[in-house]
This record gives structure tokens, sequence and C-alpha cells, in this order.
């Protein structure tokens, strides 16, 4: 009954940002629990290395194209993936840091940061729903967050602004599509060991960051299998516009 609970057999999920990082985890772990996965983001040949590791382990992939702050290219995207296997769940990875001061800060990095973090979620979102109900199914989505829409950093402002707009959003999702079977949650990682994050995770400010993480670890990549699987799957079929904090206890307020 409970390996009933996180089987995924019947789910085909389209995963952003899932050439790298949390990403790449994220959609091999949806895969090894026997859901077929799309893959999706901008730069096509990191998609393929998911793909390939996924496929090699048994599971069912496929990488497409996409920009998430591009309309256009989000129809094409969910439309080219249904051909293929019609789409009942959505994880919204995609996003881009910021790492400049506000008053310093140009129009365009602003823009980037509110159009692929905040944006692109509800584009991508949108669509699937619209498309769930024509065909009258359930599905779901799961709003990768931060653990920064909660918290204050000097030079992350548009991004944390961002963040802090996803879960407003992912609840504001899950109170109006709760009619039509539609589930909507998030995940707010903390600091995890990824690609993307290495050089500042080395950097002397990094290293006084990780010593402030009440566990002493930043997290790993497979740390989100766990509640990754739970909101994807019938284990959390009374859930909806939760947001679930994974950050080693680093938000917790301490006096």
């Amino acid at each position: 009954m409970q390996q009933e609970f996180f089987n995924l057999s019947d789910e085909t999920i389209l995963v952003t940002g899932g050439g790298t990082g949390l990403g790449k985890q994220l959609a091999k772990t949806l895969a090894s629990a026997g859901a077929t996965v799309f893959v999706c983001a901008r730069r096509h040949d990191k998609l393929e290395d998911t793909v390939e590791q996924i496929r090699e382990s048994g599971g069912v992939a496929h990488a497409l194209p996409l920009d998430v702050t591009d309309s256009s290219s989000v129809i094409e995207c969910l439309r080219n993936a249904n051909a293929i296997s019609p789409v009942t769940g959505l994880v919204n990875n995609a996003g881009v840091g910021t790492d400049l001061l506000l008053k310093d800060m140009p129009e365009n990095m602003w823009d980037m940061a509110l159009n692929t973090n905040l944006k692109g979620a509800w584009l991508l979102a949108r669509e699937l729903v619209n498309d769930l109900i024509r065909r009258e199914r359930v599905g779901f989505v799961i709003n990768i967050s931060s653990a920064l829409a909660t918290s204050v950093q000097m030079g992350t402002g548009a991004y944390a602004a961002a963040k802090a707009g996803l879960n407003h959003l992912t609840q504001a999702m899950a109170y109006e599509w709760a009619r039509y079977g539609v589930r909507v949650n998030a995940v707010a990682p903390g600091y995890f060991r990824t690609e993307l994050a290495t050089e500042f995770l080395e950097s002397d400010y990094g290293k006084k960051l990780e010593k402030r993480i009440p566990q002493r670890r930043l997290g790993n990549p497979a740390d989100l299998d766990g509640v990754i699987l739970l909101l994807a799957s019938k284990a959390s079929s009374y859930m909806t516009g939760s947001v679930i904090t994974v950050d080693g206890g680093l938000t917790m307020s301490t006096i």
C-alpha cells in the first residue's frame, strides 16, 4: 500500500530547467518512480545528458526546448509533449539568480529575474491547467521556490521578490484550481550543492553561511527526493497551497 502511494506510472511530468542541478535530480527521481518525464530548457545539450541517464536506469524521458519567458515557446513545448504523452504534472524549476544590490541593478536584470522565476511559472501552469480542464483530467503543479522567499540577503533582492511572489502565486492557483482537481504546492529549498552554486558556496561568505545552518551542512540534491515524490503522488492528495521548506533549518528564527 505504501509503495502504491508513490507510484507515478500513470503520470507524465514536465520539468523545467531539467538539464542541471536540482532540476536534473528531480527529473531522475520522478522517472525512477515510474513517471514519463519531459525535461525542458534552453540548453538542449544538458537535457540530453539527463535523458540518457534516465533511460540507462530504465526510465522514460524526452527532451524538449523551452524558453519559459516566451509564451509561444511555452505553448509549443506543451503541445509537443502532449503529442508524445499527455502531460498531467508540472515542476516549475527553471530559475535565475541575481547578485547585485537593488540600487545598482539594471532594469533588464530585474526583468530577467521576474520573468524567469515568476512569470514563467504562471505561463506554464496556465497552459497546463487549461489543457487538463479540456481533457477533464486531474493533475498537479509543483513550484520550486526558495528559502529566500521569506528571508533577506544582500544582493538577492530581485530573486527573493520573485520567489516571494511565487509562494503567493502557488496559493492563488491552488485556491482557483482546486475545483478542477488540480493541486498546486511549492518546495522552498535552502542552499544546495549544485554546479551553479559552487562558486558562491566556496566563497568566504558561503562558508560562513554553511556554519549558520542548524544541521551544519549544505543540502545535497537527493535531499529533495522525498518531498518531490510526496507532492507528485497520491500521498499528498489532500494537500494544496502548501509551501514546504527544505533548508536544514536555516530560516528558523533565533535570538
